[in-house]
């Protein structure tokens, strides 16, 4: 009798054991899970807020160019058009002499670094969420936790690639590497 009850107790100590780990596992799971998803959201307002930095300040420095252009058109034409007399020659010469104004290309230096900063930024935060998603991977396929963890869904990231990234995947070949496209 006494060994009866001695097995009885470290079955179901072993019982509880397992239905502490196996609690403890499906926990750490849920809670990646969420990790997961949360920092798929992080990726989606990062993205957002890329997009929306990036858009803007194209907008601003295609405004600089315009209103440039503008002023700088008007400028040369009232300044240096031929009155007639004989004086666009002079003209042109004291146009060499002065002061005339300069384009800044500090907004298009400004947009570069922007763009390479928001890029690099994107790509840490899908790198993040790339990485929870192989940790939830590994958690739900490696053995004991496959006991417990095989059913659950994958998490189902969304990982933002250009159609030029799939193409050079699927294909196995990068052959389009002139970025500028002279036609």
């Amino acid at each position: 009798m006494r060994g009866l009850l001695i097995t009885l107790g470290l079955v179901a100590v072993v019982g509880i054991m397992v239905a502490v780990w196996a609690i403890s596992l499906s926990n750490s799971e849920i809670k990646l899970k969420n990790r997961g998803n949360a920092q798929q959201e992080v990726c989606a307002a990062f993205f957002d807020k890329m997009w929306k930095i990036l858009q803007q300040k194209a907008g601003v420095t295609d405004q600089y160019k315009d209103g440039f252009k503008e002023i700088y058109t008007a400028l040369m034409e009232g300044r240096y058009s031929n009155d007639g007399n004989g004086q666009g020659q002079q003209t042109f010469m004291k146009w060499i002499q002065e002061s005339n104004p300069t384009f800044d290309v500090s907004l298009y230096k400004d947009l570069m670094a922007s763009i390479e900063g928001e890029r690099n930024g994107f790509f840490v935060e899908q790198e993040k969420l790339i990485d929870i998603d192989r940790q939830h991977k590994d958690m739900r396929m490696t053995f004991p936790n496959t006991l417990v963890l095989s059913k659950r869904a994958d998490l189902g990231i969304k990982v933002i690639k250009s159609f030029k990234t799939d193409e050079v995947y699927n294909t196995g070949q990068e052959n389009d590497v002139d970025l500028f496209k002279k036609k």
